[in-house]
């Protein structure tokens, strides 16, 4: 029997392709699941050894007849079982996820119950008084639909075959589930299903079989169908001049007005810059991620015990279409003329290539190619990065794992010389010294929103962890497994510390600013205790800290 008092991870099935790159999987998963082989309450006795050895058949008397056995049921009852098509339905060793069905080795995708179940229950909680519930029996059921209308309009569309197989899949989903007729039964048969399945799901209610990820991502961005790219782009610049700011591997970013654009081409079968697209999956739950974070500017006048502004400002998500345009693609080779882009050139995009367009404001220069000047300003640039780790975790326990300096976006602003955060209720005000931090990308961030956690499993990218011995940013992703031991949905907010201890000793060896050898030794002392803390929450009180608290004192 396993003790209680010993605390055991949940037991985690993957039903990925295993030579596929996942990402941002969100699959049910099987938790906890324990074959009890003996009772409490019973004495266990193994059962004994019998004797190998075969008896003598009885002899026959001699001189009787005796009638030769008959075996006509038998045959009769095998003959009746062959007569039919057998089904098996336990999973194919060779193809995870399929279903082998009579000699034909026809593949029949697994069916998403719990999902199904899920929907219903999440719709009677909210609503407990809207009638009439469904029959465990009627909400497994799978009528059969003709959609041979709409698969056809569909196969029309221009669109690529991974966002046809996605669209495909949800026109049948959202027919099988108009066709389901409400009975009057409790929903206490639904719930003991649901106990009898040991399975759970860690995604939200929005990932139910009637929806496919490419229509929530439209639905997400207020859309039902793709926008043009040049009309998004049209209408920020207007007069003013596109420029390309920047470029990573799955997409590049474009300084449009007031505002960066960052495209990401996803969903189509050309790589790109010779890896394979991000599917609509990955940016939805990015753009859910980004949309969380959002929340914590305080700007939909909501009250909130946890309130920042560290974290990039997202404007608008798009789903969009088409072409590069002139003024996208001149920007493009300007920048490609300057810095030798290592990325491929956006004309190999084919007009029906979709792109996720993420609008955001503009933060400033990276910490890589910002200078400072001073140790005031590394001092402010530590602790609002610090305090809205501190913010964020307290709120979703967020985790960034991604925080190198390319991530950090500096600006300098004369508008206000402290900055306000709330945490746990309390509000805090930070010295700035003229600067402004901005942390981006979320890619690899993980978060609990409530309803579901969003994370990206680390353990399917090996690659990451091999990077070069005595690196700053490759020793922070090991540290982290280290850290998470390869479980990477559950909350670590030491996670956050590793990449404050990252800052620091960027500060120390890559970046050049005014400073004294006290300096030095003070950020060396934070480096020594932040080793200590498991949070950002407990770091951002740190000594260090301390005099850039103005009109508050955190430690009261």
């Amino acid at each position: 029997m396993v003790s209680d008092d010993i605390p055991r991870r949940p037991s985690r099935v993957s039903f990925a392709d295993p030579n596929k790159r996942i990402s941002w999987k969100r699959s049910l998963s099987t938790r906890g699941r324990i074959s009890i082989a003996v009772g409490a309450s019973m004495v266990y006795q193994p059962e004994l050894k019998k004797d190998k050895r075969k008896g003598k058949p009885p002899a026959i008397p001699k001189g009787k007849n005796v009638k030769a056995p008959n075996f006509d049921k038998e045959r009769l009852y095998f003959q009746e079982v062959d007569a039919f098509e057998l089904m098996e339905e336990s999973p194919s060793p060779k193809k995870v996820g399929t279903w082998i069905v009579g000699n034909n080795m026809e593949e029949v995708p697994l069916p998403s119950l719990c999902s199904r179940l899920e929907r219903w229950l999440h719709s009677r909680r909210l609503n407990p008084r809207c009638g009439p519930s469904s029959r465990l029996s009627k909400i497994l059921d799978t009528p059969t639909m003709n959609l041979e209308v709409r698969m056809r309009s569909l196969d029309q569309s221009g669109l690529s075959n991974s966002q046809l197989s996605n669209l495909k899949s949800g026109e049948s989903n959202r027919s099988l589930n108009n066709a389901s007729l409400i009975e009057s039964e409790g929903c206490e048969d639904v719930e003991a299903g649901l106990k009898k399945l040991s399975l759970t799901s860690t995604t939200s209610s929005i990932y139910d079989d009637h929806n496919n990820p490419f229509s929530v991502l439209l639905e997400i961005c207020g859309q039902s169908a793709p926008s043009m790219l040049q009309d998004l782009f049209s209408r920020y610049s207007g007069s003013e001049t596109v420029v390309k700011v920047g470029e990573g591997t799955y997409g590049e970013a474009f300084k449009v007005g007031n505002c960066v654009c960052k495209i990401v081409p996803f969903d189509g079968d050309l790589r790109v810059n010779g890896e394979i697209q991000k599917k609509s999956e990955e940016l939805l739950e990015e753009v859910l991620l980004s949309k969380t974070l959002n929340q914590l500017r305080g700007n939909d006048g909501v009250s909130n015990n946890n309130l920042c502004r560290t974290f990039i400002e997202s404007k608008e998500f798009r789903v969009c279409q088409g072409l590069y345009d002139e003024v996208l693609v001149r920007a493009w080779e300007d920048w490609d003329h300057k810095h030798n882009s290592e990325n491929d050139h956006p004309n190999e995009f084919p007009e029906q290539q979709c792109y996720m367009v993420f609008v955001q404001q503009h933060g400033g220069k990276d910490l890589e190619g910002f200078v400072l000047l001073n140790f005031d300003e590394a001092r402010t640039l530590l602790v609002q990065v610090a305090a809205g780790l501190a913010v964020a975790e307290s709120a979703y326990e967020f985790e960034h794992r991604d925080l190198h300096w390319g991530n950090i976006l500096v600006s300098r602003s004369d508008d206000s010389a402290t900055l306000q955060f709330t945490l746990d209720g309390k509000n805090l005000l930070v010295e700035t010294y003229g600067l402004m931090i901005s942390i981006i990308d979320f890619t690899l961030s993980r978060m609990n929103t409530g309803d579901s956690i969003l994370y990206l499993d680390l353990s399917a990218d090996p690659d990451l962890f091999k990077g070069p011995k005595g690196d700053k940013q490759s020793e922070t992703y090991r540290k982290m497994k280290e850290v998470t031991e390869d479980w990477w949905e559950g909350s670590f907010p030491k996670t956050n510390v590793l990449w404050l201890v990252y800052l620091v000793d960027i500060l120390l060896t890559k970046k050049t600013f005014e400073r004294t050898s006290k300096d030095e030794r003070d950020l060396r002392s934070l480096k020594k205790r932040l080793d200590k803390y498991n949070s950002a929450k407990e770091a951002v009180f740190d000594p260090f800290f301390t005099d850039l608290f103005v009109e508050s004192n955190p430690m009261a």
